[in-house]
């Protein structure tokens, strides 16, 4: 397959994405353990998901004719005050489309926005084993250090999905000052013009 990102849209998911996204997400509820998830969402589940990252943070699809490839958004990390600099951040290629560089430029677009926002930290929770399975490959964790991210934290057979014990692994990229006293962290709402007049429509 010819994969040219030039030819894809990034922007800000809207509602009625969210059938789209749902689609996508399912393969990885449903054929591995990349998600921990056991069941796929509802829809109305799916959409409240969607705006609840929008209150604050943003929400992102790579798009090419009308048809969506990916999608990455950032989340709360910890809902403690002293954690506002932080985020998790999420990414899922819709299956078959992966390492073509969708995730590679979505992630690129959020960290951008996250760091319009003032955000310091981003933090990626992965499902790991030192062996692949079937369910299971490397490959999220490889993405991830070549976006940058360090591994900073292991927790051993702390997930059960069809019928095994799966680890997590935290990783880490840094991507603000970490001032003597940083800025506030900024909605999106708020750094969506500027996002715009730099990056394109949002």
């Amino acid at each position: 397959m010819v994969f040219n990102m030039t030819e894809y849209t990034i922007r800000t998911a809207k509602e009625q994405d969210a059938e789209a996204l749902l689609a996508i997400y399912a393969h990885y509820v449903e054929k591995t353990a990349i998600t921990f998830e056991y069941v796929v969402p509802a829809l109305q589940e799916f959409e409240q998901r969607m705006r609840h990252v929008l209150e604050k943070y943003p929400y992102l699809v790579a798009e090419k004719d009308g048809e969506i490839a990916g999608y990455a958004y950032a989340g709360v990390f910890k809902e403690r005050a002293a954690y506002d600099w932080a985020v998790e951040t999420t990414v899922y290629v819709r299956d078959g489309l992966q390492k073509n560089g969708i995730g590679k430029a979505l992630y690129e677009m959020l960290e951008k926005l996250l760091a319009l926002q003032n955000i310091q930290n981003l933090n990626a929770c992965i499902a790991y084993l030192e062996t692949e399975d079937k369910l299971l490959t490397h490959n999220s964790v490889q993405f991830h250090e070549h976006m940058g991210y360090r591994l900073v934290g292991e927790f051993d057979r702390c997930g059960y999905k069809n019928g095994r014990w799966y680890n997590m692994v935290w990783m880490e990229k840094h991507i603000g000052g970490h001032e003597a006293v940083p800025p506030a962290v900024r909605p999106f709402d708020e750094v969506r013009e500027t996002a715009g007049e730099r990056y394109g429509v949002f």
